[in-house]
């Protein structure tokens, strides 16, 4: 192995540390797990919870580095459809009840004024992103 590998995989190890520790940080502090059971009235399940987490990240792990294609029959794929949406739906809706951190945080760094633009550099930095991941890598 040459040092140009050992380079590429030290990046790649620690890009996904960083990126994991940065999940894991974002919703740990924003209390979005702790927020869903107790709106859904659902602490009796906090064993399934915590094993639907893990298991969630070590199959997205696995499907991240598989090399071949899974054919499902069309109802599969609607389900798993469905299931990306129902994350993706209560994960903005747990968001919505702690966006007022954006807020506070702007009037704790004196930055009222700009409150909007940091917003949008973030909304526009996050279309940028996914559009330069699906044109340049998935489109390839």
């Amino acid at each position: 192995m040459n040092l140009i590998n050992f380079i590429q995989i030290f990046i790649g190890f620690s890009g996904g540390l960083v990126v994991g520790a940065g999940f894991v940080a974002f919703i740990t502090v924003l209390n979005i797990i702790p927020r869903l059971i107790q709106l859904s009235k659902t602490a009796k399940f906090i064993k399934v919870y915590s094993a639907c987490i893990v298991l969630g990240l070590l199959f997205g792990t696995f499907l991240s580095f598989y090399p071949g294609n899974f054919h499902q029959p069309l109802i599969i794929l609607l389900l798993w459809g469905l299931l990306h949406g129902i994350f993706n739906g209560l994960l903005a809706a747990a968001l919505t009840e702690v966006l007022h951190v954006f807020p506070i945080l702007s009037k704790r760094v004196r930055m009222e004024g700009i409150l909007l633009w940091l917003l949008m550099a973030i909304v526009f930095g996050k279309i940028i992103g996914s559009l330069f991941q699906w044109l340049y890598f998935v489109t390839i």
